[in-house]
């Protein structure tokens, strides 16, 4: 949570406890570790990533609890881990925001946000997790405190949990994959909002994020294989290091040696386009007038956000300052450090990077 001056609560000591971060996904499993608990001495302690078979998860959900087991065994036999952050999917979150009044006790506020789950979760709230973060106030004489709340289905996240109890590791806390991500890649005093996009291997993941608070959260499904598909149609069968090469060193760029890959691609990505702008119209539709909260820029994250060109056609194409995330942003300045993971990788470690600073802070 965070907490806005008037509320000083200490955190309980089991969410200051070194832990991997751990993002799990419909693919694959991503690890980090991190030691050091200040920008000038953090150090990458350990990091990798693990294959997930095909039919593990869907969008999120469990479908092998036994096969999820077996990958979390892997990775405590690969790193001795005891103690994990582990993200959860944006597409079984319900966030929402609501207003308290000011004055409102600590004690009782979990308790009024319990009714207001039913008019934006549609799960019985006895069914239900929530967790919420107190937003800064935008004035001093305002009279209520805006609230952000996050919940989700009691049985989500009883299933990661014994997954995860059941490969003998520890989780210390769960949270929605793409506000781990905005901890890396949004700078700590960055104010205002932002659109994070998630571009992975089978979907592309959308947050909205204000004063470094997640707000939003949607999910298309369209990721690097509908890229490489595409490709594959007009070139066809290629080995997939070969599309991956391609999408990243010619990708949206359109010359006399690249059209047909551009030509290939661009039809998928316009669909990306199109959705990203509809969610940005949502966006400032639900935000009405108030300025502060217009997007001001997007940040690409995720193994497919180094399509060459694509930074420079969604600036096009939106009106957004679009750029590609540095996922160490928070974590270490990289003119004093130089990770072992190469720039067009780290991408996909962002989630798991902003789990495990919430263990060096």
């Amino acid at each position: 949570m965070q907490w806005p001056a008037l509320f000083t609560p200490t955190p309980p000591s089991f969410a200051t406890l070194p832990a991997f971060g751990l993002d799990i996904s419909d693919t694959s499993l991503k690890y980090i570790r991190l030691t050091g608990t200040e920008a000038g001495q953090r150090k990458l302690a350990q990091w990798g990533s693990i294959t997930i078979p095909n039919g593990v998860l869907k969008r999120g959900q469990v479908l092998e609890p036994q096969q999820l087991v077996a990958v979390l065994k892997e990775f405590k036999e690969k790193t001795d881990a005891e103690y994990i952050r582990v993200s959860l999917p944006e597409e079984r979150a319900y966030l929402f925001e609501t207003e308290l009044k000011r004055n409102t006790p600590l004690k009782e506020m979990r308790g009024l946000l319990e009714f207001r789950l039913a008019e934006n979760v549609p799960i019985p709230a006895r069914d239900v997790y929530f967790d919420y973060t107190v937003l800064p106030l935008a004035n001093t004489d305002d009279r209520v405190v805006k609230v952000a709340v996050t919940a989700y289905a009691k049985e989500t996240i009883e299933t990661y949990y014994e997954a995860c109890i059941a490969a003998k590791l520890r989780p210390v806390a769960f949270e929605v994959e793409a506000q781990a991500m905005a901890r890396s890649v949004i700078a700590n005093d960055t104010a205002g909002a932002a659109m994070l996009v998630d571009f992975g291997k089978t979907r592309t993941g959308i947050g909205i994020v204000y004063n470094n608070t997640l707000l939003y959260t949607s999910t298309i499904d369209i990721g690097g294989d509908q890229l490489s598909a595409a490709l594959r149609k007009q070139l066809g069968d290629t080995p997939e290091h070969e599309l991956t090469t391609l999408k990243n060193t010619e990708g949206l760029v359109h010359g006399a040696t690249s059209s047909a890959v551009h030509d290939a691609l661009i039809t998928t990505i316009s669909v990306i386009k199109d959705e990203l702008a509809t969610r940005m119209q949502y966006w400032h539709l639900r935000t009405g007038a108030e300025e502060k909260r217009r997007l001001q820029k997007i940040i690409l994250c995720g193994g497919s956000a180094n399509l060459k060109g694509l930074p420079a056609y969604l600036t096009e194409a939106t009106g957004l300052k679009t750029m590609r995330g540095n996922v160490w942003e928070n974590t270490f300045s990289l003119d004093e450090q130089v990770p072992p993971i190469d720039r067009r990788h780290s991408l996909g470690y962002a989630t798991a990077v902003g789990l495990a600073l919430q263990s060096s802070v």
